[in-house]
């Protein structure tokens, strides 16, 4: 069985540990891996720590973009709306986040007028084909995080399943492409709106994302949304 590893990033910072150990190279598809990349997001978030690419995430409302909680830390800000995670959109810092399971919001410094991500209230039906975002590896290793952002689709497996710190989660297998890090806290969507936000993965074909709906009245009475 491989491991699960949590999708946060620290490609661009030397010394960045994870808290399992990643599959032995023979697991991985040497092919988000895989998938294609997006010409306009402007809902997108790069999620950065002193400076450093550390995840992806989604703007939700005007001063709150939604990630996940083992991307949080001290120096963050966030780059908004460009599909570039280096240039372009809207820079802010965060003042503030909370967080519940593997989801956190972050209190952004200033208001972002863009067209926000909407968020479901239901989960996904299993076996339904879904999309996920990020700038994560584009390979297993010897690779960068993506500068450009990347999406690709997956297959709903289960929505019983558990994110990183055990709170709800959706469970989905590679149809195109697959999570990986620097994937964190980016979206998983149906029919255009938030079921999901990535928490771990197992670098070949499976991830799993903390469940939006389940967290629904808890973001709801942090953002407002």
């Amino acid at each position: 069985m491989r491991l699960r590893v949590t999708l946060a990033a620290a490609t661009l910072a030397l010394g960045s540990v994870f808290v399992n150990a990643a599959p032995a190279q023979a697991d991985v598809e040497p092919t988000i891996i895989g998938g294609g990349t997006v010409s306009s997001a402007p809902w997108a978030a790069a999620v950065f720590r002193n400076g450093s690419f550390t995840c992806s995430g989604t703007i939700i409302a005007a001063q709150w973009v939604l990630t996940a909680r083992h991307c949080t830390g001290s120096a963050m800000s966030v780059r908004v709306g460009s599909v570039n995670r280096t240039s372009g959109g809207t820079v802010a810092n965060v003042t503030s986040y909370s967080v519940r399971y593997d989801l956190a919001l972050l209190r952004l410094d200033r208001s972002i007028s863009t067209t926000y991500m909407r968020l479901a209230s239901t989960n996904p039906p299993v076996n339904s084909t879904n999309n996920i975002y990020g700038w994560g590896m584009t390979c297993y290793s010897g690779c960068g995080a993506s500068t450009v952002l990347k999406t690709a689709t997956v297959r709903v497996t289960s929505t019983s399943a558990t994110d990183y710190y055990g709170g709800p989660a959706i469970a989905s297998t590679r149809i195109n492409g697959n999570a990986w890090k620097g994937d964190s806290g980016g979206p998983e969507t149906y029919n255009g709106l938030q079921v999901g936000v990535a928490s771990t993965a197992d670098g070949s074909s499976r991830q799993w994302y903390g469940s939006v709906p389940a967290s629904r009245a808890w973001i709801t009475s942090v953002s407002g949304v």
